[in-house]
């Protein structure tokens, strides 16, 4: 009882912005823009210091993935409805997909910037890591990804970073925990024991966070320039101006039905996203996107659900990217289709996306894919595009991020499980009771996260020690 009255006790406190990580997250990536443009070469070289903080953060997006779900399914009552959430996401994933498309389709098909290109796909060479991104492409099978979902081993998805596959393992690991009863409860307190300290170590790591955005961007810039724009920079442009109108209009008219302002919500969600502008890749911010979802009110079996399944099927800026992109092709090499043919076109990408799903190149290997399946478009026709991928990432991997983020609170709408009026809070950065706070997301240390990633709840709740939490049901 003291302990509980002395929780309620402390008062949240705001971080200054000088100590909230997105500032200096903010500040990291001038400052690799600024080297990477007056000093290219010492640019390239800080390329280590980027690769390494984003290869720390994949090593714990495994067992962060597993043991979320693990956790969340196990200690839920009824699995049925466990399942119907995981259906209620894939069908919403879909339509966010075919929307997506959609938007790409016409966007290409208003502007065509592919006319005048006249590019001989018969001179068209694929060379480096763009042929292999066609090989795997024009061998892959659509339903490759239901068989390739089962893992060889328990080990291996780990060792590779298939987070389908350990998604797969998780529900499984999940759904057999709960299944047994009281015999799983010690099992099921251990994978909560486990995940705080994932989430310590993911703690360590953020403080990182600026330097890895650094030598990251200043990689970037020095590599490939701003040059590089002038010859495709108008697609660039496209790809960027339909990517905002999807994020503000389809997106923030989700965000609206459900009572919320998508604007608000990008700005809670700022740490992440300048995470994302500066690594080029979704993957770091995935644990703090589930993380602030927790603190916001979603139900932890929803987040560790929802989010990662999100990852791999719910990729809306790659959607937008696959169908722009592939219009664009046919125009630069001057081949015809028909309405009816690019909806057609939309209809094996569905298929050929989720086959790339989670592997390295997926937006290029979908893209082959497709394209080679269709048979009308030259699949070596993605070398006009494949110089500026790395100005496309960016853009790509934040789109999906917010995307996911929509969908996750839709889904828990869906669900009748969304404190619309928590959220609300949050989003307005409006100071939370620390009692519902704890209640939200019961480990200090992964509270820890939420407050390096800039979240308004001060650090004297988040440092109450994880003992003194351990009577908080989950």
């Amino acid at each position: 009882m003291g302990k509980t009255m002395q929780s309620e006790s402390i008062q949240p406190a705001r971080r200054p912005w000088y100590r909230q990580l997105y500032f200096w997250v903010l500040v990291a990536i001038v400052a690799g823009i600024i080297l990477g443009w007056l000093a290219p070469e010492t640019g390239q070289s800080m390329q280590p210091i980027g690769t390494t903080f984003v290869e720390a953060m994949k090593m714990l997006i495994g067992p962060i993935v597993f043991l979320t779900i693990v956790g969340g399914i196990a200690s839920v009552a009824d699995l049925k409805k466990v399942g119907a959430t995981g259906l209620k996401a894939l069908g919403y994933f879909q339509i966010g997909t075919i929307c997506a498309m959609l938007l790409g389709l016409v966007a290409i098909n208003i502007f065509r910037l592919g006319d005048g290109v006249n590019a001989d796909a018969s001179k068209l060479e694929a060379t480096g890591q763009a042929a292999e991104f066609i090989d795997k492409g024009e061998n892959q099978q659509w339903w490759e990804f239901l068989t390739h979902i089962i893992p060889g081993s328990v080990a291996s998805p780990f060792v590779e970073g298939d987070i389908l596959q350990i998604i797969f393992m998780a529900v499984v690991f999940g759904i057999a925990i709960n299944a047994v009863g009281k015999i799983g409860g010690p099992v099921l307190d251990m994978v909560q024991r486990l995940t705080t300290v994932i989430f310590k170590v993911l703690n360590f790591i953020m403080k990182a966070a600026p330097l890895g955005a650094f030598g990251a961007m200043a990689f970037a810039v020095g590599k490939y320039g701003v040059e590089t724009l002038s010859s495709l920079g108008w697609l660039i442009l496209l790809f960027y101006g339909t990517s905002i109108i999807f994020v503000v209009f389809f997106l923030g008219g989700i965000m609206a039905f459900l009572g919320l302002n998508i604007f608000k919500m990008l700005k809670h969600f700022r740490e992440e996203l300048l995470l994302i502008l500066g690594t080029s890749t979704a993957e770091p911010a995935l644990p703090g996107l589930m993380k602030k979802l927790e603190h916001a009110g979603v139900k932890k079996e929803t987040v560790g659900l929802v989010v990662p399944t999100g990852y791999s099927f719910n990729l809306d800026g790659a959607a937008i990217y696959l169908s722009l992109a592939a219009v664009y092709i046919a125009q630069a090499t001057n081949t015809d289709l028909s309405i009816g043919q690019q909806i057609g076109m939309l209809a094996v990408m569905l298929l050929t996306s989720k086959g790339a799903a989670g592997v390295a190149g997926g937006g290029f290997i979908a893209l082959t894919a497709t394209l080679s399946t269709l048979g009308t478009i030259p699949a070596a026709g993605i070398m006009l595009i494949f110089g500026i991928d790395k100005f496309m990432s960016e853009c790509r991997a934040l789109v999906n991020f917010c995307g996911n983020a929509v969908a996750t609170l839709f889904i828990a709408w869906w669900d009748k499980s969304l404190d619309v009026e928590r959220v609300r809070k949050v989003f307005n950065g409006e100071e939370v009771p620390a009692q519902e706070a704890m209640q939200a997301s019961p480990d200090a240390a992964q509270d820890d996260v939420v407050q390096e990633l800039g979240d308004s709840q001060g650090e004297e709740m988040l440092d109450v020690p994880a003992a003194e939490l351990s009577g908080v049901a989950r």
